[in-house]
């Protein structure tokens, strides 16, 4: 069993992390495009373009299928992959779990890049799945990128900035950038009001991995055999894991394993 992961940067180790927890047997394909990196300030037509390069590259290792780590590249790529990659093999992008978030009652808010907030994507999926819901758009300026670098001050600015533009009474906080499950719980700890109940942090890295697992036909095994070998692949070129990804849990469970050969 092999499924391939794509983004940009290391936004996608949350996803890898937790298709490797729930089968450890699994071998990956990591492919991130460090030539072209970041994706967010390109227009949809190259950005599209240079994911289908990073995807293809995945599919050159014939994985069974790829998860599009990227809330970006889902929202402007997601059709042209689909339409280049399936049925051979199916493509599962990221959505920001506002719709889970949202069941809860509220208040929530949903922290994402600039160019997400206030989108018509994200106040689609906000009308869809939020109504009678009170949330808050708050933009994240920096942070992913600070992610990407392991910039700690960085991170540590951009979170107290979103921070305090977030609603002291929220009870939700949908990450809505892969990147920002990888400092969750600097979020959590940012966030939260010491007088009211736990916040609840709402990524979508879980999910994805297991709707990946569905639609290959595999059930979750999260006591399968450490097994699972890993390829990184970087513009297209085998190499190793980006140092900045050994700074978070998620890259130091993946670097454990002896890369493919």
């Amino acid at each position: 069993m092999k499924i391939a992961l794509m983004d940009s940067g290391i936004g996608l180790l949350p996803a890898a992390a937790a298709v490797r927890r729930l089968r450890p047997d699994a071998d990956l394909v990591v492919s991130n495009d460090p030539d072209g990196m970041p994706w967010g300030p390109r227009t949809p037509e190259d950005l599209t373009r240079r994911a289908l390069a990073v995807a293809e590259a995945a599919a050159a290792h014939h994985p069974q299928a790829l998860i599009v780590g990227c809330n970006t590249a889902s929202v402007h790529a997601l059709p042209a992959l689909r339409a280049r990659l399936e049925p051979e093999i199916p493509v599962i992008g990221t959505v920001p779990a506002i719709k889970p978030a949202a069941a809860g009652g509220g208040p929530v808010a949903i922290w994402a890049t600039p160019a997400t907030t206030g989108s018509p994507y994200q106040r689609g999926l906000i009308a869809d799945f939020a109504q009678g819901v009170q949330v808050t758009e708050v933009p994240c300026p920096g942070l992913a990128d600070a992610v990407e670098q392991a910039d700690e001050a960085a991170i540590d600015r951009a979170v107290a900035a979103a921070a305090a533009l977030t609603p002291p009474d929220v009870r939700a906080v949908v990450l809505g950038c892969t990147h920002y499950e990888l400092v969750a719980e600097r979020i959590r700890a940012a966030v939260q009001q010491p007088d009211l109940p736990p916040l609840v942090l709402h990524g979508s890295a879980g999910a994805v991995a297991a709707q990946a697992l569905r639609r290959i036909g595999v059930a979750p095994d999260p006591a399968a055999a450490p097994t699972g070998r890993l390829t990184v692949l970087l513009s297209g070129r085998e190499g190793t894991l980006p140092e900045a990804a050994l700074n978070y849990a998620e890259g130091r469970l993946l670097a454990a394993v002896s890369p493919t050969r």
